[in-house]
């Protein structure tokens, strides 16, 4: 996604652009695989933060509506406990009131409101000085949140954890777990993650979408509108190195042998790849700070199949009651929960239109990114996959997960082979501790005509954070080359994205 984008804004100022992909489609995490022959979304399943891409388009010339059918979603999610109780958020802020009402009684259903008031100070309060900025500082950032967004900031308590935090709005632990769960949408432990990442949830309430032909189709999208601005993409070829001449970069070399001169890259991967020496030794420093805790991997199951038994909708969460458990086996012991969290996007819903017979699915569960120092046994995925279906089923859904025509399964094992020196970890580092975000390089490397776009840089994982960090890498180049054309004036040049 930030690799796409910076290809796109880069290309419309006039650049020469190629893009090198070991895949074999655009996208990265963003990809389909295909049980039974049909296509089903196998990453990133949310579409948030619309405005991001509006400007993205805008930025081109066009509109996220000429170029993608997109509808926005009436339930953000539906959340159900082995319990038997269920409850749906919904895009109408009085509707998700009115739900918590009756799922929790009237005195939660206050405190909710209370907290979406929380949230909405703390996501206004940050988006400028922290989620927007290039390379934000706790120095800057508290100089530009003034009197008022300190306030705001006292009032969380941002050195606490978000669990430690929501004990403070919600009494029915029901409620505390499914808002803790946000953590998770940045590969972290509710228990270890800061409380300002609350703010995540007002990003939902915000607006959640679908898009007609899955989220691959925005990798597509933007793919083409690179394509009609002269981006070349040379996919199925692995970037080897990154190549340095006089102290800064000069190129790139693939797998093939050849080699592609370039007065810029950006590097559009995780960071643990340079650290690593993947890229080759020129630039294995080109990343400033310490190496940080990794973030969470997952088991999914992508699945083209019936289900019976239950209605779901879009975006499904089931919950176990101890909830802990999950974390501190993930975390802590390095190994799969026996008690997981299941999540289920049911791909064909949420939009009004009937299903009948199977349909896609992706079920995923949380799990420990080391996938470079073990697989898991064929027990401890049986037992994980046992885990999930009984959950469900005492929900109330019938659903097989074993492997076959309809279903592939993909471990963090898999994960690790697909994204390099990650290990399996789905969203760069962890954000464990209140200084865990500022701890996330920029776009800028340390070495001369290199940057850096991906979920684990600033500001963050996710679909429309990977894509900012496109923005501001595509800026911090253009930036530096606006310095150069001063000096140089008539020079031309190019830039090279790897993945």
């Amino acid at each position: 996604m930030a690799g796409l984008v910076s290809a796109l804004q880069l290309a419309q100022q006039g650049l020469s652009v190629t893009v090198v992909d070991k895949a074999d489609q655009v996208g990265g995490k963003m990809r389909q695989l295909m049980p039974n022959g049909v296509a089903v979304d196998s990453g990133p399943t949310v579409f948030t933060m619309r405005w991001v891409f509006d400007q993205i388009m805008a930025s081109v010339g066009t509109r996220l509506e000429s170029e993608l059918t997109i509808q926005r979603l009436d339930v953000l999610a539906r959340h159900f406990w082995e319990d038997g109780s269920q409850l749906d958020l919904y895009a109408d802020p009085q509707k998700s009131v009115d739900a918590v009402a009756r799922f929790a009684g009237p005195e939660q259903a206050k405190r909710f409101v209370a907290f979406c008031q929380t949230t909405r100070a703390v996501y206004d309060a940050l988006e400028g000085p922290f989620i927007r900025s290039p390379s934000p500082t706790m120095a800057q950032m508290m100089t530009s949140l003034g009197p008022r967004g300190l306030a705001t900031l006292a009032s969380v308590g941002p050195m606490r954890s978000l669990w430690e935090s929501l004990g403070k709005h919600f009494t029915d632990p029901r409620m505390r777990q499914l808002f803790a769960r946000y953590a998770t949408y940045c590969g972290s432990s509710p228990w270890q993650a800061p409380a300002t990442l609350m703010l995540i949830a007002q990003v939902e309430m915000d607006g959640v979408w679908s898009v007609k032909g899955g989220m691959h189709a925005l990798a597509q999208c933007l793919q083409r509108l690179g394509q009609a601005r002269g981006v070349r993409f040379i996919l199925g070829q692995e970037c080897e190195r990154i190549e340095l001449s006089q102290g800064r970069v000069s190129g790139v070399r693939m797998q093939s042998g050849d080699s592609l001169r370039a007065d810029s890259v950006i590097f559009n991967g995780d960071i643990a790849a340079l650290r690593q020496g993947l890229l080759g030794p020129g630039v294995k420093n080109a990343v400033a700070g310490k190496k940080q805790a990794r973030s969470l991997s997952a088991i999914t199951w992508s699945m083209h199949t019936p289900t019976s038994g239950l209605a779901l909708d879009r975006h499904n969460v089931f919950f176990r009651s101890n909830y802990a458990e999950e974390f501190e086996a993930i975390f802590q012991q390095a190994k799969l929960p026996s008690q997981p969290t299941v999540y289920v996007c049911a791909q064909d819903r949420g939009t009004g239109e009937a299903v009948s017979g199977a349909e896609r699915l992706l079920c995923l569960v949380n799990a420990p990114a080391n996938g470079d120092k073990r697989s898991f046994t064929p027990q401890e995925l049986a037992d994980c996959t046992a885990s999930s279906q009984e959950l469900m089923a005492r929900c109330g859904l019938s659903l097989q997960l074993e492997p076959s025509s309809s279903c592939v399964r993909t471990t963090p094992q898999d994960f690790h082979q697909l994204f390099p020196a990650t290990g399996g970890a789905l969203y760069g580092q962890a954000t464990h501790g209140w200084m865990a975000a500022f701890a996330r390089s920029n776009a800028k490397a340390q070495v001369p005509g290199l940057y850096l776009a991906g979920g684990s840089v600033h500001p963050g994982p996710g679909v429309p954070m990977a894509a900012m960090s496109g923005q501001l890498a595509a800026a911090a180049l253009m930036d530096n080359l606006g310095l150069t054309k001063l000096s140089k004036a008539g020079a031309t040049s190019g830039g090279t994205l790897t993945h």
